[in-house]
């Protein structure tokens, strides 16, 4: 507890800190007059802002771009500001606008002829066309970026560059990819940084599972996970944990896919709305539906189909494939305006490519439009079969709930006025009294039905076969009161229900919930309590 309130009050003085420190930017961009410092303040708090408050965040951009066109060296200044921006949107998975920025200070930076920005950039558009799964342009700067990290002989830079052109070839040719991880070893093994080994031996594992190699594949994953809990960042042990759930997808181990896929979304839970997440919430989709659990396969189906529709990965496609286009036309427009004056022929050359072009795209959009629509018509059969298995179970429970629950209650309710009755009448010294007393007492204690938990009991393995034989098999000290919260948590009551359902305060509830959890051993375990008990698989 004394360690729990530690770190409680270190989070709480972070936030604060942060959020004074922010206040203070701004108090002081409003107190100066010079418009470079400005820029500079702008791009500060939209930084610290980016998480809390995203559209103060934009704001701070654009007003960083509006002071910086105020200055005489506005064209390094404005690329300051583009790629600044361009990191914050990249951060939110946003890769459209990411490109578009970058795009922007590559080429006020290639004008400049700023050589360590242009290569800086060149990686960063890198990394930006790889999460688009445009490989070629992926690959054609990673490898410029390459040459020019040899030259300056950067190992840490170096090892990262080996490790994405590495990443980049993980989908086209096998050999390719371990040849540049392997490279990337060597020199990791010299750094002993245990952020990038771990990147290392988790891509050499994912490598190997592709050439179907199990024994290096289970080798390299051993390594990175021996690395697991050195002192990396959680995204890093994110990908470790889903890069394995991917693994044993594969190989059809499904209980592993699904416990190290929960792993690595519980490490990535501050940034689930991403492309990861997107990822990891298929796999776990894909696991329970091979698995025959409809009720998880829905659950994370529905979860994939959220993240989906919050990042818009269709659109955000859509506006990559656009921005690509655009910077393919300016650069096409470039070279013809040099070659004008010397090959005239190659305007007609050239519009006859970009008819061609333009008409194999719109082939491709076609096709595409009709597979998606075909594949949504499929998912959309898969959700209304679903959710017509889901609403039939719910009912299920909610007449079990409704009509188990209101005898209960009853039940309780007498028995609770039996008890008060007979301190009453042991405190009362008149005799008519007490005989009264007693009549009331036995027509109560006629119309108790003291088997009721055990019809609920019948009645809920009607609906949830063997789930109780389970419980007292596995948990045989559980009270009869423990075991009908374990039902009523199957049923993913919340503890206000419950509370209403019992007539019990949501003090008791919480109460029992945490004495329930020292019985299943899960005090230091951040499962949720229904969820473990959703594990109870029926026959």
């Amino acid at each position: 507890m004394a360690r729990l309130l530690s770190l409680l009050l270190i989070f709480f003085t972070l936030i604060s800190y942060s959020q004074s420190s922010t206040k203070e930017l701004i108090d002081k961009l409003n107190t100066i007059d010079d418009h470079e410092k400005k820029v500079d303040l702008c791009l500060k708090i939209a930084v610290k802002l980016q998480d809390s408050d995203w559209n103060r965040a934009v704001k701070y951009v654009e007003l960083a771009e509006a002071e910086a066109k105020k200055t005489t060296n506005s064209d390094l200044l404005l690329a300051q500001v583009y790629k600044t921006a361009g990191s914050i949107y990249s951060s939110k998975d946003v890769l459209d606008v990411t490109l578009q920025y970058y795009l922007k200070a590559y080429e006020i930076y290639k004008s400049s002829n700023k050589t360590e920005e242009i290569f800086k950039m060149e990686n960063n558009l890198a990394i930006v066309y790889a999460g688009s799964n445009n490989e070629e342009k992926a690959l054609r700067y990673f490898l410029n970026v390459y040459h020019y990290q040899k030259s300056k002989k950067e190992s840490d830079k170096l090892l990262k560059i080996l490790n994405n052109i590495g990443t980049i070839y993980l989908g086209k040719n096998v050999d390719s990819s371990l040849y540049y991880f392997h490279k990337a070893d060597f020199i990791a093994k010299r750094l002993k940084n245990n952020t990038l080994t771990a990147y290392v031996y988790t891509n050499l594992a994912r490598a190997y599972a592709s050439k179907k190699d199990q024994k290096n594949a289970n080798i390299y994953f051993e390594k990175a996970f021996s690395l697991i809990n050195t002192p990396i960042d959680n995204s890093l042990r994110s990908f470790i944990h889903g890069s394995f759930s991917e693994y044993k997808l594969q190989e059809k181990n499904l209980d592993d896919a699904i416990v190290n896929a929960k792993q690595a979304l519980e490490f990535s839970k501050e940034n689930v709305f991403s492309f990861s997440g997107l990822r990891l919430n298929k796999i776990l989709y894909e696991a329970y539906l091979e698995k025959l659990d409809y009720k998880n396969a829905v659950f994370y189906f529905q979860k994939y189909n959220t993240i989906s529709d919050s990042i818009n990965i269709e659109q955000k496609a859509v506006n990559l494939e656009r921005i690509r286009l655009e910077q393919d036309y300016k650069v096409r427009t470039q070279i013809r305006s040099l070659e004008e004056e010397k090959k005239r022929f190659k305007y007609y050359v050239v519009g006859l490519i970009m008819v061609v072009g333009i008409l194999v795209l719109i082939i491709l959009l076609i096709r595409y439009r009709n597979k998606n629509i075909k594949n949504q018509l499929e998912k959309e059969k898969l959700k209304a079969k679903q959710q017509e298995l889901k609403q039939s179970l719910e009912a299920k429970n909610m007449v079990l709930v409704g009509k188990a629950m209101s005898e209960i209650n009853r039940t309780d309710n007498i028995n609770e006025i039996l008890t008060d009755l007979k301190k009453i009448k042991l405190q009362t010294t008149n005799k008519e009294m007490q005989h009264a007393i007693d009549i009331v007492l036995k027509r109560l204690e006629k119309d108790l039905n003291t088997d009721i938990w055990k019809e609920f009991e019948i009645s809920f393995e009607q609906v949830h076969k063997s789930f109780f034989d389970k419980l007292t098999v596995d948990y045989p000290s559980l009270t009869p009161k423990d075991r009908r919260l374990c039902a009523l948590l199957y049923l993913d009551l919340t503890t206000k229900e419950i509370s209403q359902i019992t007539g019990q305060s949501f003090k008791s509830i919480e109460n029992a919930r945490t004495r329930l959890r020292k019985k299943f051993d899960l005090t230091n375990e951040k499962v949720n309590l229904s969820t473990y008990l959703n594990t109870f698989k029926h026959d």
